[in-house]
């Protein structure tokens, strides 16, 4: 399931605490550096659109995090997400990307939802194509390198 994150709980995982009387897997979900630039993230998002990003939570815990990456623009919704590394490959990311799929089809203002994976990534790239999403083209980034660009249309 996925829970609308709030500024409390980006507080409580950065102090590396359970939000909302959930419990937290063994390993991170992130490292605080990336929480704490995640949470700048959803400040940004959050004063011109909500939801920001979600809590990916599996029995009564947080396994991931999906998050807008940048303000929408034209009713395209950029996302990004992670799961814990002891939670991984347990199909956490594709209900929560299915759901954010459901809940994009029930929000008007949302017409479209992008994302990109590392080409060398191919479980990212099937949560992707599971959910309705397709390979629209590529692009390199400084940091990230060379990346697949997906899109999934939603109105």
């Amino acid at each position: 399931m996925i829970l609308e994150t709030t500024k409390d709980d980006y507080a409580r995982l950065i102090l590396g605490q359970a939000p909302r009387n959930l419990r937290l897997p063994d390993t991170p979900i992130a490292p605080t550096v990336i929480l704490e630039m995640l949470a700048g993230v959803a400040g940004n998002v959050w004063a011109v659109f909500s939801p920001a990003s979600w809590l990916m939570v599996e029995n009564d815990e947080v396994v991931g995090l999906c998050s807008i990456t940048r303000p929408p623009e034209h009713g395209v919704i950029d996302i990004g997400y992670g799961v814990a590394a002891s939670r991984q490959g347990r199909g956490s990311a594709g209900r929560a990307i299915g759901e954010i799929v459901a809940w994009a089809k029930d929000h008007a203002g949302v017409t479209a939802i992008t994302a990109d994976t590392s080409t060398t990534n191919i479980a990212s790239q099937r949560v992707l194509e599971r959910n309705g999403f397709i390979r629209v083209g590529e692009r390199i980034d400084k940091e990230d390198g060379p990346l697949i660009c997906w899109r999934c249309t939603t109105a």
